[in-house]
This record gives C-alpha cells, sequence and structure tokens, in this order.
C-alpha cells in the first residue's frame, strides 16, 4: 500500500524530527519559507527581494575599474595588456553580445604587436556581466593561481585585461598570443544572493568559433561561495590536465577532490 506523503510545507515550531523553515533558511541563501500575509508577502520579505534586486541590477551596470584591477596584478610581477572589445558603451554590451565576442581592430593590433614567446596559458580577466566580481575576486584568485601554476612548471603570458568582455573574447585573445590554453576570469550573471560570483573558464587551442561544449568552467567564486584558493586549486588541476590531455570541455571532467593542497616549498 503506498504511503501518504509528508506535509509539502515545513512549519515553525514542528514536533521532534521534523524539519523546521529556520533549519531551512540556515542552510541556504535561497528565499524559502518566506511566509505570507493573505495573498501577498510580508513586508520584511519584499523589502529584501527589492534590495537584492538593486544590488544585482547594480552589479550589471557598475563601471569598470581597469585601472585598479592592473595596478593589482602588477603586484605579482605579472606583465599586463589592456584591450577593448567591439562593445564600445555598456548599452551595445549588454543589447549585443556578438560584439563583447570579439576585439576592436585598435586592440587585436596592439595584441599581434606585443605576441611573443607563447606561452602555456594566458590569463584574461574581463568585465562579464558583474565588474563588481572582478574587483573583488580575480586578482586574489590569480594570486593564488601564479604559485599553483609555478609549481607545476605551467608558464603564464601577459594577463589581459578586457573591457566589454564576453567569455569567448578569451578564444581571440589566446590565438593572436599564440597560447596553448586560455583562462577567462570573468563576472557572472548576477544573482539575487550573489551579486559579485566570478568564473573562470578554461579553453585548450583558443580560436574564434570555440564552442561552450569545449570549455570546463570553475564558476560560483564568491566569499559565500567557492572561495580563492579552492577555485585556484581546481583552475590549476583541470589546466594541467587539459594541457597534458590536449583538450578541455565535455571531455575533461573534474577529478580533482576539491581540496586545495599546501604548495611544495622552495628550497
Amino acid at each position: 500500500m503506498t504511503q501518504p506523503l509528508p506535509p509539502a510545507q515545513p512549519v515553525e515550531g514542528g514536533r521532534k524530527g521534523e524539519i523546521l523553515v529556520s533549519d531551512l533558511r540556515a542552510l541556504t541563501p535561497a528565499r524559502v519559507g518566506l511566509g505570507r500575509t493573505g495573498a501577498s508577502l510580508p513586508t520584511r520579505a519584499l523589502l529584501d527581494f527589492t534590495r537584492d534586486h538593486a544590488r544585482a541590477r547594480d552589479a550589471v551596470h557598475a563601471p569598470f575599474d581597469a585601472d585598479a584591477v592592473a595596478a593589482g596584478i602588477a603586484r605579482l610581477d605579472l606583465g599586463v595588456l589592456r584591450v577593448q572589445s567591439r562593445a564600445a558603451s555598456r548599452k551595445d554590451y549588454l543589447s549585443r553580445p556578438d560584439l563583447g565576442r570579439r576585439l576592436d581592430p585598435a586592440s587585436a593590433a596592439r595584441l599581434a604587436e606585443a605576441a611573443g614567446a607563447s606561452a602555456d596559458v594566458v590569463v584574461v580577466i574581463g568585465d562579464g556581466l558583474s565588474s563588481r566580481a572582478v574587483h573583488a575576486h580575480a586578482g586574489l584568485v590569480l594570486a593564488c593561481l601564479a604559485p599553483r601554476f609555478e609549481a607545476t612548471n605551467v608558464t603564464i603570458g601577459s594577463v589581459v585585461i578586457a573591457s566589454g568582455a564576453r567569455v569567448a573574447l578569451g578564444d581571440e585573445i589566446g590565438a593572436i598570443l599564440g597560447a596553448r590554453m586560455v583562462v577567462m576570469l570573468i563576472g557572472e550573471r548576477p544573482g539575487l544572493s550573489a551579486p559579485d560570483s566570478l568564473g573562470a573558464y578554461l579553453t585548450f587551442a583558443p580560436r574564434i568559433g570555440r564552442t561552450d561544449a569545449e570549455r570546463n568552467c570553475v564558476s560560483n567564486i564568491h566569499r559565500a561561495g567557492l572561495g580563492h584558493d579552492e577555485a585556484a586549486a581546481k583552475v590549476a588541476w583541470l589546466a594541467r590536465e587539459g594541457l597534458a590531455r590536449k583538450i578541455t570541455g565535455l571531455a575533461l571532467k573534474d577529478e580533482s577532490d576539491g581540496k586545495p593542497r599546501p604548495l611544495p616549498r622552495v628550497q
């Protein structure tokens, strides 16, 4: 005989063994157990939603401070190059995603002039859909990532800071610079609980026309999500394995245990 299902809606102050709404709220930033006043949300829940929605919108439209990002990268003793996509304004960027996937002609020419000895990895830092995420996390992730690359003999070329960038912009940048792989650190689409989430996208043998199926992604990098060193450890593992197997994307699964190991000491 089929057993009846438990109550669909957990309630506050339940009997022993029941899951309380307060327990669920402690486990997730998702909007659960908001309650209601008649047919509407309580005032507090509505105000919280309005605030978080405004933060997400602000993150999308916040200006990108490329100078500050470049200054932070320079402290890591890495070369810095600056480029711009074909999206000349934020309005163009949001309404024409295709423009954010290609370099403007002047930037492409500058990169071609700067191209020298090819490196294993070129790191691109792009504003994406949340410059706030880039300002808060990109430099810290790179600071954790650079020594992990060095420890595994993965060479890094100049770091490219890209304004008006979509993920695919890294394909053209990596191809011009002759990199074996491109790692794109970019602001992800803001959510109501995380307006400052950073993503890292890895593409082997970058070239124009690569698809998302040919990339690996380490996402949800922010203070309440994936930590900087944990994210760097995953990216370093994927980069090392991708370079060794000459592939990224659906064919490369993250088989790391997710726990960053300490770097070997330099004698």
